[in-house]
Order: structure tokens, then sequence, then C-alpha cells
């Protein structure tokens, strides 16, 4: 496979969307230089039935560095899955079963497809982490554990969060690194891609692959998506993931729902629109330009990106029909509920996840009726109703 060095490319997979790299720049610069094949991956644990565009973010460098002619794997952490991630969590994962984590990565390549390239000269990979971590023995997790103390898993922020909350830290959160990092180990790769809120796990694999094998591996962490106003990152665990088997109205819909200070992050970050364009754009709004037009093409592109081709007009189509005019959507779900009440209307009809949530969502004035914000809990609803959640969500009553 012959091996792109170009030195423009190689910039762009260094700097784009890039926080850190481990040892450091130089030393990936120079293995991206040289011509030899690299081994890169990244691994996306089935916690749930859709990628998110956080995962869509790692994919685009992944593809990126595929398109010079490196080898890429997709690694799904079907075991790891099953252990739970503690990163940023203020309590343990609910672990999950065998049968769940295997049902929720059903679509991942189909998702994945969208962005890598499955086919041709240099296909991507998948693999699956259970294929060695399920036949460990307990001999092999001692010796495995043995290369860290526990000092080491302590210095984690949230579990020193969690010391001083007095939440109970569990044994098996601490296994988790080590079995992210014992990936890398056994598919003796040259690199790792991941969010900057992975960089502890990411590096346990590095610090593996020196005690085990001797060799450096290289670490790419990249910025998070994420809302400057509040320091959220986009994600399912904080509820405003744009999951990559959202529509293109909704994808759309989302994107314009984010706050200005995110429209120079969301282009660097999940568009393929050239940092000089973008440079551009942030002066032309320092100077007065309205940052609404930019975010409509932000919309537009972001959707191009994750479902290809054709979607982005699909989506602004909507957008202008049903948000900006305010008029009903070509398509609108019909639901014969169970009882004619709002609340049930909206969790069987799979606008609001609980009835908790729909609740909420109506003394937050973000449910109307006909067109009419609602604010009973209590309210009758009638056949040919339009219930509507926020902007994007509708449905008929039958």
């Amino acid at each position: 496979m012959k091996i792109n060095t170009d030195s423009n490319k190689i910039q762009e997979v260094l700097t784009r969307g890039v926080e850190n790299i481990y040892p450091n720049k130089e030393f990936l610069e120079k293995k991206l230089s040289v011509g030899e094949q690299l081994t890169i991956y990244t691994g996306y644990d089935p916690t749930a039935p859709s990628l998110h565009i956080g995962h869509g973010i790692t994919m685009m460098k992944l593809r990126q560095l595929q398109d010079m002619g490196h080898k890429i794997i997709a690694l799904i952490g079907d075991f790891t899955a099953m252990i739970g991630d503690p990163t940023d969590k203020s309590a343990a994962r609910q672990q999950l079963t065998r049968e769940e984590v295997l049902a929720n990565c059903q679509e991942y390549q189909k998702q994945m497809s969208g962005i890598l390239n499955f086919s041709e000269d240099n296909p991507v990979e998948i693999k699956y982490n259970s294929e060695w971590l399920a036949k460990m023995n307990l001999g092999d997790v001692l010796n495995l554990a043995s290369y860290f103390t526990v000092q080491q898993m302590l210095e984690r922020d949230m579990f020193q969060k969690r010391i001083t909350e007095a939440k109970p830290i569990y044994l098996h959160e601490f296994l988790y690194p080590l079995m992210q990092g014992y990936d890398s180990v056994v598919m003796d790769v040259d690199g790792e891609v991941g969010g900057n809120d992975q960089t502890f796990n990411m590096l346990v694999g590095r610090d593996l692959m020196k005690d085990m094998k001797n060799k450096e591996k290289f670490v790419i962490t990249l910025k998070l998506l994420a809302d400057n106003s509040t320091g959220k990152k986009m994600s399912k665990s904080e509820g405003n993931a744009i999951f990559l088997s959202d529509s293109s109205e909704d994808i759309f819909g989302k994107v314009m729902s984010w706050p200005d200070e995110m429209i120079l992050s969301g282009f660097e970050l999940c568009t393929k629109t050239p940092m000089m364009e973008i440079t551009e754009m942030d002066k032309k709004m320092k100077v007065g330009d309205n940052p609404r037009d930019f975010k409509l093409r932000l919309a537009e592109e972001v959707a191009d990106n994750f479902l290809g081709e054709g979607a982005g007009q699909k989506g602004l189509a909507h957008f202008e029909k049903v948000i900006q005019s305010k008029a009903l959507p070509d398509e609108i779900l019909e639901i014969k509920p169970s009882k004619y009440d709002i609340i049930t209307v909206l969790v069987e009809a799979k606008i609001c996840d609980s009835t908790s949530q729909a609740r909420q969502m109506i003394k937050q004035n973000a449910v109307s009726v006909n067109d009419e914000k609602i604010e009973d809990i209590d309210l009758k609803i009638k056949a040919d109703d339009i219930v509507k959640k926020g902007s994007r969500f509708f449905v008929k009553v039958i």
C-alpha cells in the first residue's frame, strides 16, 4: 500500500481538531513522514443503539489517516461495555448484559460507513475486544493489574471527587482502563485516536505497550464538541447528542439550536471546510456579519458529512417550512394513545422518554397543542389534535 507523505495532509492530521499528541507532535510527524504503513485504532463501546457525533469526529480523523494509506481498526468494545467506562462519571455506570451490548452495536458498521471506507484497497477492519478479553483467566487479570498501582488510578479527577463526596468507587472500575489499554497490546497498534476525555484510558494503553512490548504508541486526543456557555460536551450522557441514526431534519434542527459560540468549533470538528475559510468566518462575525447565516451553512454541512450528499438540503427545506414558517411537516406521526391525556401522548409517541420528562417539558413551556403552549400536565387531548415538543417533534392524535 503506497503511503501518502504529503506535508500538508500530515499537518492537517496533526492540527485539525487536535487537543494533544503523545509523546509529542514531532514524534508523530516523523512517523507519518517515513512512508511506513501504521496501524491506528479507536474503540467504540456499544452502550447505546446508535453512535453519536462525538464518535463521528474521531472517525473523521481516522478517515484522514485511512486516505493516506494507513491501516485503520474500528474496535467494538463489546467486552469493555459490560464493565462500564468510569470516565467523567460521578457514580458507577449501570452494567450491561452481553445481550444488551450485542443488540446495541448491530447498526454500528452501517453508521460508520458514512465516514469510514469499508471497501476498496484499504478497508477499515472491525474487531471486537471480547475476542481476547473474554478468554482471560484470573491469573491473566492479576498479571495485567500488576502493571498499575491504586495510587495511579486514584489520580483520576472523578475518583477524587467521589472520595470527597463519600461516594463508592468499585474495583471493576479500576479494571476498565486496564482492559482498554490491553486492547492496544493485543492488536499491536502504532497509535490510537480518541476524545480528550479518554486521555487517561489511552495513556494506560501507551504505558502497557512500553512495558509489555517495548514499543512506543502515539496517542492523538481530539477536542470535544462542547457548549462553551455551560462547558458540557455534546454526548448521550448529557442528553444533547446528535446521533448518527438521526434524520437529516433532526440533525439540521439540533445544529441550529447550538449557541453561536459553537459555530467555529462545529465547522472545525464536524465538517471538511478548510481551516482558512473558518478563520475568515471568525473575522466576519467579529465585524458584524450575522452568525445565523454561518450556522445555516454549518447545519447543512454537518448533515451532508454524516448522512451523505443531499441530506443538508433536505434538512434546510424542512427547517424553512416547519421552523421558520411554522407550517406542519409533510409527514406527521399519527398515534392512537391508550389514554387521551397529554402525558400519555408524549410518552407513547416517544416524544418524551418518561412521564417525568414529559411533565418537565410541559413545565418548561416546551409543549404545545394546536400551536398553543400548554401548562396543564393533566390536559385532555382530542382526536385530530396536533401535539408538538420544541420545534422538531410533532404527533397527530387519532
